[in-house]
């Protein structure tokens, strides 16, 4: 399991799932050698692994060394990649299959092709590095870290490892959106697997709570804007209490809608029982995404602990909800919980669509603001589907199962080869 660790100081969703991987797998009998480097090791560094640290992303030589040393002693069945940068570098996959080892990746963002790996810019969905060559959009307009020069480090070796990506063995799309991504790219169907994450079974979903959570990073594209505008088109006290929690940019703006009215809480940035408590005290979770979110985490604690989720229709956020998937089990698809939750039959009101486990609107405060009053009346009916998504399809048992399925399948792939 490879793995660069975001900064401790930067909360990662991905640091959490790869520790959630190695222990489910090896709670389940599967030898994992962790291969794990962090962001958190550059300041002590030494001053020429300073001096390396800009070609890293395209050629970390400390890291391949280590990790060759690591392959030949134990002949790992598979390479399971997560983070390569900064200071592993995707040189890892060719290493791994220098020495015959097959890799899977798991895509968490889209840096494939955007240097900042969100496809948004300057508030708006940005796609503009899409075909090219050299992502030259994303060193005119400082995409990685505010830095030209480390713009333009990012979008070369973005065009150097263009091959490197497309001779991975085995990609792990989080969601069906990141697998169009991944088509998109030139990956072959036959090499993707949608395999979402999980998260611990919090145990018997409580009551439902009153009013609704958001919980993020107080950032411009998680919708911070988005949902306050949204809450503000409705009277002090009319849909109950709007949670929020988080840190970030837009913090302050956050304390302000707090001071400003009564109905809206901020929680600050919470622990995990505090999570739990705040799930716990509401009826629905909002992800309110201005960017095609890969996959939000918030989403699937929610539903595991029996809350439906108001979305917006962007990303992985329709399929963690169901709201993009034809095949649910007879009587659990979009069409026939739309039905149930309007009343027997009775449409929902336009623009607002419902999937299994909660309801996705166009990325627009009046789509927003007229979404939520449905959404807190019928919480409740959602409520029993959005626990029964969570158990079949993201509940740890499931996923870590599917995991080592797709490291067998490669390795019979490999072997066959």
């Amino acid at each position: 399991m490879a793995h660069n660790r975001y900064r401790e100081a930067q909360p990662s969703g991905e640091n959490t799932i790869v520790d959630s991987e190695i222990a489910q797998l090896t709670a389940a009998g599967v030898e994992v050698l962790p291969f794990i480097r962090s962001s958190d090791e550059i300041p002590s560094m030494s001053k020429v692994a300073k001096a390396l640290l800009p070609i890293s992303p395209i050629w970390a030589p400390r890291a391949q060394h280590d990790l060759s040393r690591l392959l030949t002693e134990h002949r790992p069945d598979a390479l399971h990649l997560h983070n390569p940068y900064p200071l592993l570098s995707p040189w890892v996959v060719r290493t791994a299959h220098r020495h015959g080892v097959p890799v899977v990746q798991t895509v968490h963002n889209y840096r494939q092709v955007c240097s900042s790996g969100i496809y948004f810019r300057d508030g708006v969905i940005c796609q503009d590095c899409k075909g090219r060559v050299l992502g030259v959009p994303a060193i005119k307009h400082r995409c990685y870290r505010d830095s030209a020069a480390q713009s333009a480090l990012m979008a070369t070796t973005l065009a150097v490892h263009r091959g490197t990506w497309r001779s991975v063995d085995r990609y792990i799309a989080l969601t069906t959106a990141i697998a169009d991504h991944l088509r998109d790219y030139g990956i072959p169907d036959e090499r993707i697997v949608v395999k979402p994450n999980a998260v611990p079974d919090p145990g018997r979903p409580a009551p439902l709570g009153d009013g609704f959570l958001f919980m993020a990073r107080l950032s411009p594209e998680k919708g911070v804007d988005l949902l306050l505008d949204a809450w503000r088109r409705h009277p002090v006290g009319a849909l109950g209490t709007l949670r929020m929690a988080g840190d970030g940019e837009l913090r302050p703006l956050v304390e302000a809608a707090a001071a400003e009215r009564p109905d809206v809480i901020y929680l600050g940035q919470l622990d995990r029982a505090g999570v739990r408590a705040a799930v716990e005290a509401s009826a629905v979770v909002i992800a309110a995404a201005m960017w095609h979110d890969v996959l939000p985490t918030v989403i699937i604690e929610a539903m595991a602990s029996g809350r439906p989720v108001l979305g917006t229709a962007l990303g992985g956020i329709p399929y963690l909800v169901g709201a993009d998937a034809p095949h649910e089990p007879a009587g659990t698809g979009p069409a026939e919980v739309a039905s149930a939750v309007a009343g027997g039959g009775s449409p929902m009101p336009t623009g607002i669509e419902v999937g299994e486990a909660g309801w996705v609107v166009a990325p627009e405060p009046a789509a927003l603001a007229a979404a939520l009053p449905v959404a807190r009346a019928n919480a409740a009916g959602l409520a029993p589907a959005a626990r029964a998504r969570y158990e079949r399809t993201f509940h740890p048992d499931v996923v870590t199962k599917q995991l080592i399925d797709i490291y067998a399948g490669m390795a019979r792939t490999t072997n066959r080869a």
